[in-house]
């Protein structure tokens, strides 16, 4: 057990920077200095003086101590965020030491580095931003270089949206099989095959309903994405009904996008591409997430590489024209070679985008439950497969449009969206950088309002599970009212901003 004690309000900041570095290790958090040292112990104590902060740091296990200290100039009141920054490097400077490890992302932690560097771009221009990364936070030359060419992809999508722009997320909460990796709120085929009828009409009852609110609203469509769980687990008949609800019931007029997740090949047949397609929806991702087919098997993928590339040949076959891939580096048993061919493989496919996800253990997935261990050594197997990943795509004419971070990733690494020109995906831009209102429907689907031109955003949250979705129907009905309110609250305010 690692112990962490701590004087200060830099709790969330510092577990998370030493989870970094032990994410493998239980982390306690304590505010009173403990009478008999229990070692390891990180020691964090700030001193808050007129004009200043000093921050002194100390990193003790059997065979290793060392301190660090700061001086942090200004008001404490104002300048706590300076303090939080010199804090951190202190800290991760004693954890470099004592593990041999730098972190690609140096003293970053959180999910949407690229927001933070369109800030640091809108403050001072791209240099300065590149600077703060790389002298500031540490962060490797190699990620300040994909973070500043992804920033100038994501603006142009982001300029897209307007005061009034939402978008729509629609959940299909089964799968299957579940994935060893999965957490989402997904139950599988067998254990719920009973409950998808019922949950499928009160989705399509929510999402007239929502789109008579968001009609009310005056509000203005930009996106919408099917997602889950697996989509394509509903029959053609019900694809095709829950597309024409959508489309019928809300103004398309200024839709962009829509996509429908097909992740998993083993559900994909003509019938429902043509739903799909015919439909009106014009992006579908189908997930490969490795072409092997031992590592499929690990990962509890009821499907083969056979069946992945069967699948994509028929969709290019009923004629679409957009479709993503998603792969994940760092899969159990999976070596740098194995990935490389699988992404070269793709890249003879030539779909218009790849998602490239890093292995997450996340809280309540199997592999966390099972204690699959996060690699800790210097050069993780996921990190030669990003690398390769920039290299292969980049040659490839993909570039990157979209990237975000989860905790407890392998290598603390990141998820890079590739696209080629003109195809980057616009609901992953708009979601991840938490642009404009998005409103949702189904199952563990929550709905964010954005007020425009600030970073003010309330949620709505869905039942999780289709059971509680089906009985507290009424309740969540009731509670999306609020979207009405809100934007009542701010109709002066956004007239105000439209002139």
């Amino acid at each position: 057990m690692m112990t962490i004690y701590l004087n200060n309000q830099f709790h969330y900041e510092t577990e998370n920077l030493v989870r970094l570095f032990f994410p493998n290790d239980t982390i306690r958090v304590i505010r009173e200095q403990p009478q008999e040292k229990e070692l390891p112990l990180i020691t964090v104590l700030t001193q808050e003086q007129a004009d200043r902060t000093v921050v002194s740091v100390t990193v003790e296990t059997e065979d290793f101590c060392e301190s660090a200290s700061a001086v942090t100039e200004g008001d404490p009141r104002t300048h706590e965020k300076d303090v939080e920054r010199d804090m951190a490097v202190c800290l991760y400077g004693l954890l470099v030491r004592l593990t041999g490890r730098e972190q690609p992302w140096g003293i970053l932690t959180g999910v949407r580095p690229i927001k933070l560097f369109r800030r640091l771009t809108d403050k001072g221009g791209r240099d300065y931003a590149e600077r703060y990364f790389s002298e500031k936070l540490l962060v490797s030359e190699e990620k300040v270089r994909l973070s500043s060419l992804t920033e100038q992809y994501e603006k142009r999508i982001l300029a897209l949206s307007q005061p009034l722009s939402f978008s729509l997320y629609v959940s299909i909460p089964f799968c299957p099989t579940r994935c060893s990796y999965c957490s989402f709120v997904s139950q599988s085929i067998e254990s719920a095959r009973k409950l998808i009828q019922p949950y499928f009409e009160k989705l399509l009852e929510e999402i007239t309903a929502t789109a008579q609110i968001a009609r009310n609203c005056h509000l203005r469509l930009e996106s919408v994405y099917i997602g889950g769980g697996t989509p394509t687990t509903l029959s053609a008949v019900q694809l095709q009904t829950l597309i024409e609800t959508i489309r019928s019931c809300f103004d398309m007029t200024t839709c962009r996008e829509f996509t429908v997740e097909a992740g998993r090949p083993d559900t994909i047949d003509e019938d429902k591409l043509r739903a799909i397609l015919t439909g009106g929806a014009d992006r579908i991702s189908i997930n490969p997430q490795t072409l092997n087919d031992r590592v499929l098997e690990v990962i509890g993928r009821k499907h083969t590489s056979a069946q992945t590339l069967e699948a994509y040949r028929l969709a290019r076959e009923v004629g679409f024209r957009h479709i993503n891939m998603d792969l994940i580096a760092g899969l159990p048993t999976e070596d740098v070679e194995s990935f490389r061919r699988t992404l070269d493989t793709l890249c003879g496919l030539a779909p218009e985008s790849i998602t490239v996800h890093t292995l997450a253990m996340k809280r309540s997935s199997r592999l966390t439950m099972q204690k699959t261990a996060v690699s800790t050594g210097s050069e993780p197997p996921a990190a030669g497969m990003l690398r390769y990943c920039e290299q292969k795509l980049t040659a490839e004419n993909y570039h990157p449009y979209y990237l975000y971070r989860q905790t407890r990733m392998e290598g603390n690494l990141e998820n890079v969206g590739w696209s080629k020109q003109g195809y980057d995906g616009l609901y992953n831009v708009f979601i991840m950088d938490e642009t404009h209102t998005i409103l949702g429907c189904g199952a563990g689907a929550v709905s964010k309002l954005k007020k425009p031109a600030s970073e003010d955003l309330e949620r709505i949250f869905n039942y999780k599970y289709p059971y509680e979705y089906i009985n507290g129907f009424s309740e969540m009905l009731n509670r999306k009212e609020r979207v009405t309110s809100f934007y009542a609250e701010l109709a002066e305010y956004i007239s105000q901003i439209r002139l």
